[in-house]
């Protein structure tokens, strides 16, 4: 199953009036990307949908890479991916995540 490229929260035009669509291993950092982005309870009927990591600037700054590695793996625990490891930087507000997905690794970075 394919589904919609997204960029800066817009569809990926293909250039011949539809959308533009991710596969494979495209496919699945594309869902983990939304996922992490998406705020927790911002989709009503679909609740588990999205991360709290909006929530980590309301933290100390020594509680955040453990709350940002566990938020990720809680908004990634329905997706056919693994979290590794997770890396906090807490100067620039970036997460990267390192996942599993059929025996190959896979990175996504976000900013929180």
């Amino acid at each position: 199953m394919a589904v919609s490229k997204l960029r800066e929260g817009d569809y990926c035009p293909d250039g011949s009036g539809a959308f533009d669509r991710a596969v494979g291993e495209e496919e699945v950092l594309e869902r983990v990307l939304f996922q992490l982005t998406a705020r927790r309870g911002s989709f009503p009927l679909l609740p588990q949908v999205g991360s709290r990591l909006y929530l980590l600037c309301r933290e100390k700054p020594a509680a955040r890479a453990a709350l940002a590695a566990g938020y990720a793996a809680e908004a990634l625990a329905d997706q056919p991916v693994q979290v590794t490891r997770a890396e906090w930087e807490e100067e620039t507000g970036r997460l990267t995540v390192y996942l599993a997905w059929q025996g190959e690794s896979l990175s996504a970075t976000v900013y929180v």
